[in-house]
């Protein structure tokens, strides 16, 4: 009986551990050849709670013959009334001896970014998100997947 009892409390703590806040988590595959300087990945957004903030994060699916330490990304965000933000983010993927950040499996490692923290959007519809990538390479090897993925922050 008393087992029972602790596997009834810890199944309900492992439940609650794993709420998810998403609103919004999305990866585009990239070309198998490699993310040509022109590839642009476009991803949109319905937001409807305008009250709540929000953090917006990037996310790099990469292998292990990634050239670089780092990624070089430029954004441009579109809101529902049509106006445009454009930004550039450094994504750190190593450390300076060459070890992949993030986790993974494998040799595909996963990095998310804090692209955007406590943002509130204050239009409700949809917000469309382009990247592309911001290297010297015209075709750069090794990136997997972009993704980015908006998470509500729970009070």
């Amino acid at each position: 009986m008393k087992n029972r009892f602790l596997l009834a409390i810890f199944v309900s703590l492992t439940f609650a551990a794993c709420k998810n806040n998403d609103v919004f988590f999305q990866y585009k595959a990239v070309n198998a050849k490699g993310w040509n300087k022109d590839s642009l990945y476009t991803f949109d957004i319905q937001i409807t709670d305008t009250t709540s903030t929000y953090n917006v994060y990037v996310n790099v699916r990469n292998r292990g013959e990634y050239p670089y330490q780092n990624l070089w990304l430029f954004l441009d965000k579109t809101s529902p009334d049509k106006v445009e933000m454009k930004d550039s983010i450094e994504c750190y993927l190593a450390d300076q001896r060459g070890k992949w950040l993030g986790s993974g499996i494998g040799s595909v490692m996963e990095m998310p970014i804090l692209y955007q923290e406590n943002v509130r959007f204050t239009k409700s519809g949809i917000y469309r998100y382009k990247i592309v990538h911001g290297m010297r390479d015209t075709t750069l090897t090794g990136i997997n997947d972009i993704g980015m993925r908006i998470e509500k922050i729970v009070k």
